[in-house]
């Protein structure tokens, strides 16, 4: 065996020197993310988005687990004549607020994770 291989240096107590404490804090900073994101995503399931389409003749809101939880339509944009119209907006109304919120979502994660690119 190489001298000194294997062994910690003469006069120290084990081989890593400080790392120790490296790697706890390195624990105890991804414990706090990992409970700062679940707080946030509790709070962000509560959040209404809201986005309107037509020029505002179409709102739509949704939560953040992007189930559509209102739905508002002017009486005016109700052409019987052009159904496909109202369609057109309702869904485009219901898309943007998903996508706000998917944006909203992603940004807050960003903040807590500093960017890093984790799946979610």
């Amino acid at each position: 065996m190489a001298k000194g291989f294997g062994r910690p240096p003469m006069g120290k107590k084990g081989g890593m020197g400080g790392m120790g404490g490296l790697n706890m804090d390195m624990i105890k900073q991804a414990q706090k993310m990992q409970q700062d994101m679940e707080h946030l995503q509790a709070e962000l399931m509560e959040k209404e988005y809201s986005a309107t389409a037509g020029g505002g003749v179409v709102t739509a809101s949704v939560n953040g687990k992007h189930i559509l939880t209102k739905l508002e339509i002017d009486p005016e944009a109700v052409d019987p004549d052009d159904v496909e119209m109202l369609q057109d907006m309702v869904l485009a109304a219901v898309n943007e607020a998903n996508r706000i919120a998917a944006d909203d979502m992603s940004d807050n994660m960003n903040k807590i994770t500093g960017g890093l690119n984790l799946p979610f």
